[in-house]
């Protein structure tokens, strides 16, 4: 992964995103625990016995994935992470994200979208983009009402743990779209 600085901690008011520690583990494992049916629509299951492998691969997964805990106030609320998407230098993928069902719909995941947005830009990045199961139309809808931009489906683009193969939206949001947007 490339871009300096894009990996570091970041805050806009009670909303802050830390680099994922080891002293994140039962705090993600409890915000975790408050959704067990959307794992099923995820690539990777972060459910009961699954979670501690899972968060370990977090852990381990530079430089390809660089994964946050996801802070409302003083809660962890979720995760979401950088991960390696095009070349390097130039585009990025946003993923990897979960927030608890009580912070949905309060407009808090639109915020954490805009502040890596931002970011990413803010670093000299060309191209946001993001990769959304098709099932996932919650996600879909999100990624949208931040000015993502559908550029098609790859079609049985992984098998994700419950041996589904998953046909996945990819979408990204380009510096010059983004930075017109804001104006």
């Amino acid at each position: 992964m490339s871009g300096d600085g894009l990996y570091v901690r970041l805050a806009d008011g009670d909303l802050r995103l830390e680099p994922l520690r080891e002293d994140h583990r039962e705090g993600l494992r409890r915000a975790c625990a408050q959704d067990d049916e959307i794992w099923d629509v995820y690539p990777f299951s972060y459910r009961g016995d699954a979670f501690d492998p899972q968060f370990d691969s977090l852990l381990n997964s530079a430089p390809q994935r660089r994964p946050y805990a996801v802070f409302s106030g003083e809660v962890l609320v979720g995760m979401t992470a950088w991960i390696e998407h095009g070349a390097p230098g130039w585009s990025i993928e946003i993923g990897n994200s979960y927030i608890v069902p009580s912070v949905r719909g309060t407009g808090l995941n639109g915020r954490l979208k805009r502040l890596m947005i931002d970011h990413a830009f803010a670093c000299g990045l060309e191209r946001v983009a993001f990769k959304v199961d098709t099932m996932n139309l919650r996600s879909q809808a999100a990624v949208r009402k931040v000015g993502g931009v559908q550029e098609g489906v790859m079609r049985h683009e992984r098998r994700t743990w419950t041996g589904r193969l998953r046909d996945t939206v990819l979408f990204s949001i380009l510096r010059h779209d983004w930075m017109s947007k804001t104006k």
